[in-house]
Parts: C-alpha cells; structure tokens; sequence
C-alpha cells in the first residue's frame, strides 16, 4: 500500500520560519539561563509577550522546547540544538543566515530559467553580493569557518600510507584555515598554503596560531580561478565544486592540473558520491550559485575536461568520499575564463 503523504505539513512554513526567529532572539539561550517566564523572557530579548508566546507554542506542538505551566517555558533535547554554541546557530536570521533563507523566494525563477534565482530576489549575484557588502562577507566566512572546522576531518587521503609521500598541501577555496589548520597539526611534517580570497585569508591568522601550525601554513590571497602555486604534492578542494556550475568547476579544476604537473595529486572532498546524490542535495546551492552535486561518473567527465584522470575513489578511514586525480599526460585542458 503506498505510503500516505501529508502534503499540508511538508508546505508549512510556519515552522522553519519560527525555529529561525527563535534562534536569532537566542531564546533557548535565555531559558538554559534560566530566564523561563515568557514576560520576562519577552522583557530580556525586547520582543512582544503575545507574539513570542504564540511562536513557542508553535514550536511546542512540534516537539521543540516545553511549556510545563501556563506561561513557562523549557528547554527539551530538541531545542538545546538551537543554542547558539548548538548545531543549528546557523538558522540565524542576521548576516549570511538571513540572506541564505531568503533565498528560497528565488527557487521559481531557477526552476523556471536554469539560472540561480538569487540574483531575481537580490538584484545581484550570490558572489557579487559577498563583495559589495563586507559585513555580510565577513558573517559568510564566519559561518563556513564554523562549519569547516565542525567538520575538519585530516584524513583526506585515501591511503594512509600515501601521507609519507606529500610534503606541501595547498587548500584551494579553504576559506579562513580550519581544515588546513587540522591536517598540518595532525601531520607535523607537512606544510601547507591556504589559498583563498585576501578578505578571507586575512582572518586565517589566528586559526593557523591557534592549531600550533602557524610556522608551516602561508596564505595567498587571491581568486582560485587565477593560476595557484605551483609544486605542491596535493591540491585540496573540500566541499568547493558544490558551489559551482560545471563550467567554472572546469576553470577550478584545470587550475588545479596545471599547478599540479606532473607529478601531484588534486583530491576533492564532498560535492561528489559514488551514486545518484539525495533528491534534496545541493538545492540551496542550485539557487544562490548554480552550484551542484555531481556522481562519480559525472566528476569524470568534468576532470577529463580539465586533463585530470580519477587515479582513485572511496571513502576514507573517517567516512568521507575522496576523489583523488592526476594530470594526464600530454594532457591539452580547454581553457575557459572565469571569475569569482
């Protein structure tokens, strides 16, 4: 018998748009406080009693926080993620949290032209936007820095063993130096080159003294769609072709061959699986930035592009998906312009 679908509860907007307001106004924050009373709670964040006490009886339907008297309020397991030092500080409706919501209201006119949406909501492109506004860039770096280092994870190599053979990593797209940070403290041989926008490298200096790495780790700011350093043993793009259509992931990756001849190794980390992506992966990208996905054999063809071959895939000892390419031999990549 086929599977009932609740159609009205997968359109309810009120609860996604609650949990965000809730976790901009720091509520379950405030109650871990102890501050419970909605009068006083109302009081503490400067918001209406009546309204803030309507949305927390929302989300108390839902099984997020409690009310176990009239007019007090608690926190459950659910809701403890909504502190902010929780997993889901980034529903946050202030800087880049808000401008991300947003954007869905530009889903329609992806779906309809092939083209991402924000532009139609924004008046301006995703990367154009970060740009022009150095508040929101910084709320942008910020929160992916949270997240790469949530995330840090050395093991981006296949083959353990293989770590004996890289001196020199360089992370391209690596925003403020989490994720270089780790594999440099966890290899203390190697050393390692961030290469990222100079906004964005400029806030890598206390991550890097933080780790102990500071000594191996250089910073060069500048596009990643410019020629990288050349020389180094392994070229890293974690997480960065999600953000990217096929062509600019080309433009990405032929940088990549080109600084890694003939002897390096350029390993992608997340944005491709070894089948068909979960339906719903990649749709925030699909409409800020165009960005996708891609299955192995679809990463293929984009690296063949880039004269790369796919030496190796799998997962590595701690779960992720690693692609791991060379340059090709005698390989003449199609050069396309782009810029970020």
């Amino acid at each position: 018998m086929p599977k009932r679908v609740d159609v009205d509860s997968l359109s309810d907007l009120a609860t996604p748009w609650s949990l965000r307001v809730v976790v901009t106004l720091g509520v379950a924050d405030q109650l871990a406080a102890g501050v419970t009373e909605i009068g006083d709670l109302a009081r503490h964040i400067k918001c209406d009693r009546d309204c803030l006490a309507r949305v927390l009886r929302h989300l108390v339907s839902k099984g997020v926080f409690e009310e176990p008297v009239e007019g007090e309020f608690a926190l459950n397991e659910a809701a403890r993620s909504l502190l902010r030092s929780g997993p889901l500080r980034g529903l946050a409706l202030d800087g880049h949290g808000g401008r991300s919501a947003a954007a869905w209201n530009g889903l329609l006119a992806t779906v309809r032209t092939g083209q991402p949406g924000y532009q139609n909501v924004f008046g301006r492109s995703y990367w154009a936007d970060l740009d022009a506004d150095s508040d929101l860039a910084a709320s942008y770096d910020v929160n992916m820095g949270r997240r790469a280092g949530e995330a840090s994870d050395p093991a981006i190599l296949l083959d353990d063993d293989t770590w004996t053979q890289v001196a020199h990593v360089v992370d391209v797209g690596g925003g403020t130096g989490e994720t270089l940070a780790e594999i440099l403290r966890a290899r203390p041989t190697v050393r390692g080159t961030l290469v990222d926008l100079p906004r964005t490298v400029a806030r890598s200096t206390e991550v890097f003294a933080a780790a102990g790495v500071a000594d191996r780790a250089a910073v060069q700011g500048q596009s990643f769609f410019d020629p990288l350093p050349t020389g180094a043993d392994v070229y890293l793009l974690k997480r960065l072709l999600l953000d990217w259509p096929d062509e600019q992931a080309v433009v990405l990756l032929t940088r990549c061959a080109e600084a890694a001849a003939p002897r390096g190794r350029v390993v992608v980390v997340g944005g491709v699986s070894p089948g068909r992506a979960a339906a719903s992966a990649g749709l925030l990208m699909m409409v800020q930035t165009g960005g996708k996905p891609r299955t192995l054999d679809e990463f293929r063809g984009l690296a063949a592009r880039a004269g790369l071959t796919v030496t190796a895939s799998g997962h590595s000892p701690s779960g992720q998906f690693v692609t791991e390419c060379r340059p090709a031999a005698g390989s003449t990549a199609r050069k396309t312009n782009a810029r970020r």
